[in-house]
């Protein structure tokens, strides 16, 4: 293992930042992680159900501190795209061509997680599962889809994105809040955050890629900002402590982005840029970077197939019977202790399905730099019994 971590090490391009990288896997751990310890699937006779452990055990808020890491993603993304947008122009490449090889890199996978999940719905139907059942399994199952869905919008506009300053999205985020929750407007009219409360942080990337955030000043900043902006409006403004959604509750600080939200995504972004140096120095460890890069080269397909590890897990579960942190009710302590030991079964279920479904990832290749770089990150392969390490084309 240590030989393999030393010859990814050597293939990574010396400039290479490998903190974007490590953001990049800390934000995809989060999501993962979060959705395992506060999504329940709860069996009441043959019906599958799904609950959360927010709702009973509202102390356990702070964990959606910890795994809401969305707005982490988003900023890494608005970065790399911008990024990779200046870098295509360079070269002489086109935007067409640009967009086209970055949406397909989002879509090929989808398509086959729309095609599994609609053979598994009709399979399920046919076999007399209820509705109930079917409808909890396939909505959690493509809930990952939203996210993709805004991303491409975003990286879409990102020619139009590359100077805009965060502070133009975030004025519209709030007063789509003051006019919800202030004014008594419409409820729709939150949906406009789903664009413009995720576009704050892919701005915040973009103002990166300017340069605009190298001093540690920007950082406290934002962190500091963000996180008293957030407590003021928990605290005295009435937003929901947690930062996902709780069945059942009259507001969702995500679904859509409440200002709550977007202000503690943008003290999460502060931390990240923070970290950028600590992570730097940590990635210069063979062991840690390769990691990293394989995590990256899978990002899609854990991303997209996590939820439906812990269902398929759930699933085969139920053939020993009714087991505590895998199909009761999330009510107390003995149910969070339990789930943490699920985890590392829905995490051998997740490689199971990295396994299965990681080649519909490899999307079409840009075009290498002229300077002989590889933005992406590292491949390893088999040729001739002998195992060689290479730099994947720019992401």
């Amino acid at each position: 293992m240590r030989r393999a971590a030393v010859r990814i090490d050597a293939a990574t391009p010396p400039q290479r930042d490998r903190a974007v990288d490590a953001l990049r896997a800390l934000a995809i751990l989060g999501v993962v992680l979060g959705h395992w310890l506060v999504t329940a699937l709860v069996a009441d006779g043959a019906t599958l159900r799904a609950a959360s452990p927010l709702g009973p055990m509202p102390w356990l808020a702070p964990v959606s501190w910890t795994f809401q890491t969305l707005a982490v993603f988003f900023m890494v993304g608005g970065h790399v795209a911008t990024r990779s947008l200046a870098s295509a122009r360079a070269r002489g490449g086109t935007y067409g061509a640009w967009l086209g090889t970055r949406l397909a890199r989002l879509f090929v996978p989808v398509a086959t997680v729309l095609a599994v999940w609609t053979v598994a719905a009709v399979g399920l139907l046919l076999g007399g599962a209820s509705m109930v059942t079917v409808h909890t399994v396939v909505k959690l199952a493509l809930s990952p889809l939203w996210f993709l869905l805004v991303f491409a919008v975003l990286t879409a506009a990102t020619p139009l994105l590359v100077r805009l300053n965060p502070l133009w999205p975030l004025a519209v985020v709030l007063h789509v809040d003051l006019v919800r929750f202030g004014l008594g407007g419409p409820a729709w009219l939150g949906w406009v955050n789903v664009v413009a409360g995720w576009l704050v942080p892919y701005t915040v990337g973009a103002a990166w890629t300017r340069g605009e955030l190298e001093r540690p000043r920007s950082g406290r900043l934002l962190l500091v900002g963000g996180a008293v902006a957030t407590a003021l409006l928990v605290g005295w403004a009435g937003y929901p402590a947690s930062m996902v959604g709780v069945p059942g509750a009259a507001v969702s600080n995500l679904n859509p982005p409440t200002l709550a939200a977007v202000t503690f995504g943008l003290a999460q972004c502060g931390l990240a840029l923070l970290l950028r140096d600590r992570l730097r120095r940590a990635m210069r460890g063979p062991l840690a970077w390769a990691a990293v890069a394989l995590l990256n080269l899978s990002a899609m397909t854990v991303f997209l197939w996590h939820q439906t590890a812990m269902m398929a897990t759930t699933a085969m579960g139920l053939l020993a019977g009714r087991l505590t942190g895998l199909h009761t009710d999330p009510d107390g302590l003995e149910w969070v202790a339990a789930r943490l030991l699920w985890l590392p079964v829905f995490a051998l279920v997740l490689a199971v399905c990295r396994a299965a479904f990681h080649a519909c990832e490899r999307g079409p290749r840009e075009p290498r730099r002229s300077d002989g770089r590889g933005s992406r990150v590292i491949r390893v392969h088999h040729r001739s019994g002998r195992t060689e390490s290479k730099a994947a084309p720019s992401a």
